[in-house]
């Protein structure tokens, strides 16, 4: 199991580009099946979840070919459906989330789609049933074999219909939506995500020849088509790195740019580091972090303490509230941290706590920081990354840190960030792989 050792207090300088969105991503390359006509997609991270799914693709008979650096075309003209009934595929899929949106583009072109369980972070609960509940709704028959932990999917020719989704899900309405482009008829689909990864997504469906209609809004109809075609997509800037690398110039008081942002999509995000106390500009579509020794957490307008919380889009992501959680430790003021869509992501806070942070959990969703204002720092640690995002967080946390630490468990690290010690090192920090 690899490691990182990092050796904290060094400043960071010069530009960074951040690599493509992994949650648009592994929604692109699942609609790809939707087609037997190639589809080429640029700006493809080369992270741990996005090439076990485009292995999975191979295996699965999608004839997948690199046509650049970041760059692959895939063509799913010849699918094996037997495969989809084994054993070694049903294995893959419960290692990678993402591959529960292979659902929508399987039911819809070829009638049936078999899946396990999927895993993935250990952040809570992250149930499935907005996917299962909304293809249902378009005639889909569903069958839980107990014995062999599957879930198989089954239908003719799935039936446009109206919908309210019981929750905004990305991944769920990303499915939904999927399943909903080959139907027949029309789909309403009202709650949905409205995310810029789904308004990607839609956005390369109607290239395809699909009719989607309401995207960037919480209402999608959907008039079904009877096939789709080729195309060409390239995936955004991740908006969750281009947070951290925020999040990493306030905490360790360094200068940096971060290139190519795709600004118009971050939606909140700028404004919520502003409210952190943190200085940044918008230059074209870079964004300019100046070196700062203090940042001071704003109150509201009452006086109260600031809470930080996430939301469905255009609310905040709760993907960087870990990143936030750890860049209050060293601002001036205190804030409350409110994660409320998964119940266990703060449970990394131990760890900064060992690590010399004033934090009060105070339950599974929301924790009280008290910032240090920069008046002493972290101390070193040994460290485990248990998620994704508390992963990169620590890496914040450690590159501030007084002293050496060492994060295990890097491979957590490695399924959302490309190379992140390579482009980190090239720019100041001192992290080695071991």
């Amino acid at each position: 199991m690899a490691s990182f050792v990092i050796e904290g207090g060094h400043r960071l300088s010069g530009e960074i580009h951040p690599q493509g969105a992994k949650n648009e991503v592994l929604q692109i390359i699942c609609a790809t099946l939707l087609t037997a006509e190639e589809v080429t997609v640029n700006n493809i991270p080369d992270i741990l979840d996005v090439n076990n799914l485009i292995q999975l693709l191979r295996e699965m008979g999608v004839t997948v070919a690199k046509k650049g650096i970041d760059s692959y075309s895939f063509k799913a003209e010849n699918v094996d459906l037997a495969y989809l009934e084994s054993d070694e595929f049903l294995k893959k899929c419960s290692s990678l989330r993402g591959s529960v949106m292979l659902i929508g583009p399987m039911v819809a072109r070829f009638g049936k789609a078999l899946i396990s369980k999927p895993g993935g972070d250990k952040i809570g609960r992250r149930r499935l049933d907005t996917h299962f509940v909304g293809i249902q709704n378009l005639g889909a028959d569903f069958r839980y074999d107990e014995e062999r932990g599957i879930y198989e999917i089954t239908a003719d020719r799935l039936q446009g219909s109206y919908m309210l989704l019981d929750e905004a899900s990305v991944t769920g309405t990303a499915n939904i939506v999927m399943a909903a482009v080959l139907a027949k008829g029309t789909t309403t689909i009202y709650n949905a995500a409205c995310e810029p990864y789904v308004q990607q997504l839609c956005r390369l469906l109607n290239r395809m020849g699909a009719q989607i209609s309401g995207i960037a809004s919480n209402l999608l109809t959907i008039e079904g088509v009877e096939e789709l075609h080729g195309t060409q997509h390239t995936v955004l800037p991740d908006m969750i790195e281009v947070g951290s690398f925020i999040g990493m110039a306030a905490m360790t008081k360094s200068e940096i740019t971060i290139k190519n942002v795709s600004y118009e999509n971050l939606g909140i995000i700028p404004e919520s580091f502003r409210r952190l106390g943190i200085k940044l500009e918008q230059r074209g579509d870079d964004i300019y972090i100046p070196a700062q020794e203090t940042y001071q957490i704003e109150s509201f307008i009452d006086g109260s303490i600031m809470t930080i919380a996430d939301a469905t889009w255009p609310g905040l992501t709760p993907d960087l509230l870990s990143v936030m959680l750890v860049v209050a430790t060293q601002a001036k003021g205190s804030v409350l941290i409110h994660q409320k869509m998964f119940e266990s992501r703060l449970f990394f806070v131990d760890k900064l706590i060992d690590m010399g942070a004033q934090i009060i959990l105070c339950d599974p969703h929301r924790a009280v920081v008290i910032g240090h204002n920069h008046g002493f720092k972290l101390r070193g640690a040994r460290l485990t990354s248990p998620d994704i995002r508390a992963g990169i967080a620590l890496l914040i946390a450690a590159m501030s840190a007084e002293g050496t630490s060492t994060i295990s468990n890097i491979e957590q690290i490695d399924r959302g960030y490309q190379n992140i010690e390579g482009r980190l090192n090239a720019i100041g920090a001192r992290i080695t792989r071991i």
